[in-house]
């Protein structure tokens, strides 16, 4: 909003320039972000409180997580808001993949506080049915699909190849590989979806895991959204060049900042916690910016913690039917396994959080190696 009420008034006053940068503006949806959440977190907590949605712990977690009965559990709606009213405000409203990214974000929160509701407020223990979750999650996805099939070009100029930019993805390390997915492709879309928004769910288990965990990903394909943005960098780096991209950093940015605003008071001990609200919006929006820049491949190495989260569940469950009953962790997701080895809940979650670091440092790094 900004942008647009702002930058027309540059021949006017000659500070209004600077509106026309992604990074002077990507700086101020970060911070704007960061105040926004920090200024609505406790409204949320009390807000929680007066509507009994508070935390439920399981009978089958470690004896330590009991103190955390209670806890409001509703988070996600104040860093969904810090994003949306960041956004709202320093990008350029005129860019449909901020509006993609926004409600991507926003439809995922909405179905993660059903999910919530649901859950808090006694109706069901589980939440909404696996078979609706798949539903929504469908529909987005090929929302998903019709936007990049109007917009983005079929065939495409790219290190001397044609590409169809529409239904391909990034190979790692390799500038010559593509994959075309073709008709799988929003097959590929919705699994994406969902391994993203399930891996996040299961990592959000412990006081600031999640939030913290997210910012390198989400940092990564901030910058990644930029160099696909602007067409030298894109050139020199190998990757596709996407007009327009690059205002998805302001996105990134305003995600960043929120993240930073809720762990303000989701850091051990946790004051609240994010919810499905949360973890659907958070594990949407790495998604969306993953699909968006072509770089949904990447993803699984910048979000490389949350994959070890779910890949540790799925080999839990598939050792434990294989053996009759055997555990080959402690407890999964993996973060408790750590827990009940007896290491301190806030030891687990920093240990995490720099494993997530090198992972989405990593994933810029394969740029330059292509």
């Amino acid at each position: 909003m900004l942008y647009h009420l702002l930058y027309p008034l540059r021949d006017i006053f000659f500070g209004f320039n600077v509106f026309r940068y992604i990074t002077f503006r990507a700086a101020y949806a970060a911070v704007v972000g960061f105040i926004v959440t920090v200024w609505l977190v406790p409204k949320i907590i009390k807000w929680s409180e007066r509507h009994a949605l508070k935390e439920r712990i399981s009978e089958d977690v470690p004896e330590r997580h009991r103190v955390k009965e209670g806890t409001p559990s509703s988070g996600g709606l104040a860093f969904i808001a810090g994003v949306t009213i960041a956004v709202v405000l320093f990008a350029k409203l005129t860019n449909p993949f901020i509006w993609v990214a926004l409600g991507t974000t926003i439809y995922l929160g909405i179905m993660g506080f059903i999910d919530d509701k649901i859950k808090l407020m006694g109706h069901k223990k589980r939440g909404m049915s696996k078979r609706w979750k798949l539903i929504l999650q469908s529909v987005l996805a090929l929302a998903v699909f019709a936007f990049i099939f109007l917009k983005y070009p079929e065939g495409v100029k790219f290190n001397g190849e044609i590409v169809d930019a529409r239904t391909v993805i990034h190979s790692l390390f390799f500038k010559r590989v593509w994959i075309n997915l073709s008709f799988f492709y929003p097959i590929f879309l919705l699994f994406v979806f969902v391994g993203t928004t399930n891996a996040v769910n299961l990592t959000d288990g412990l006081d600031g895991l999640a939030a913290g965990a997210a910012l390198s990903p989400i940092a990564a394909f901030t910058i990644v959204a930029y160099v696909e943005g602007h067409v030298k960098i894109a050139h020199y780096l190998h990757v596709l060049f996407i007009p327009g991209i690059g205002e998805l950093s302001v996105f990134g940015a305003a995600f960043f900042g929120a993240l930073l605003g809720f762990l303000w008071y989701n850091c051990h001990p946790a004051e609240i916690f994010m919810g499905d609200t949360g973890s659907q919006a958070l594990g949407g929006a790495l998604a969306i910016m993953a699909i968006l820049t072509k770089q949904e491949v990447l993803l699984a190495i910048a979000g490389g913690l949350f994959v070890i989260e779910a890949v540790s569940v799925i080999i839990q469950v598939i050792y434990f039917r294989r053996t009759g009953g055997k555990r080959f962790f402690l407890r999964a997701p993996i973060h408790h396994h750590f827990e009940l080895k007896g290491w301190p809940e806030p030891k687990i979650v920093v240990r995490f959080w720099l494993i997530s670091l090198i992972f989405a440092l990593f994933a810029i790094s394969t740029l330059k190696v292509r």
